[in-house]
């Protein structure tokens, strides 16, 4: 085992994402010396480069594996998991969902592809001041703390970032694969919180449009 994996372990930073700075008060000394140590940890693979300026622990060298969504979060603090990944989680449409969809407030879109970690899709959303977080949970996985959307704000958002018109019930059930029961569940309070999040006549169409169509 490298210094530095040593070091990670023992400061209690194993789970987490570090950043060069955060390696930096770790190992203190010259920069030849830190080069040098973040090196020899990434030659042996016990430490994962994930960007420019951004590493983790191997998993053999962590108490969990890190979890893809949580690593999104952590490339962009304030993200969340969302679209047909969260309806994916929240068993609301039966197909895998290979590459992660995780919506952030601000910037650009931007892909992100790690050979370890797979795909993750940063998709920019502008929403009313004060709602980007509404109808979105803090969730547990492998131990570790991440934000997914709820599964009618999933929908949502896909219907946002996909510009879909409403189509129907049908699409949904059928095109989608959202079993209706599902929908069903979804409480007019749900609706109307959402209506606060979008700014587009689409997303309030489709709200409405669908609240019709159940009823």
């Amino acid at each position: 085992m490298t210094p530095l994996t040593e070091l990670i372990i023992k400061s209690g930073e194993a789970h987490r994402v570090l950043s060069a700075r955060q390696l930096e008060r770790l190992l203190g000394g010259s920069d030849a010396r830190r080069y040098g140590q973040v090196n020899r940890a990434l030659k042996t693979g016990e430490l994962l480069k994930v960007r420019r300026g951004l590493y983790v622990l191997a998993d053999v060298y962590r108490k969990q594996p890190l979890h893809p969504f949580v690593l999104a979060q952590q490339l962009f603090p304030g993200s969340y998991v969302s679209a047909e990944t969260a309806l994916g989680y929240h068993g609301w449409i039966p197909e895998a969902v290979y590459t992660i969809v995780s919506v952030k407030h601000g910037g650009k879109s931007v892909d992100y592809t790690h050979p370890h970690f797979g795909d993750i899709a940063f998709r920019r959303m502008t929403v009313n001041p004060g709602y980007f977080l509404q109808a979105v949970t803090r969730h547990e996985l492998l131990q570790q703390a991440c934000l997914i959307a709820e599964p009618a704000r999933a929908l949502l958002d896909l219907v946002y970032l996909r510009k879909l018109p409403w189509q129907g019930l049908d699409y949904l059930v059928h095109g989608l694969r959202i079993d209706e029961s599902l929908l069903h569940k979804v409480t007019d309070l749900e609706f109307t919180k959402l209506k606060h999040v979008y700014k587009g006549k689409r997303q309030h169409m489709f709200i409405d449009e669908l609240q019709k169509s159940l009823g």
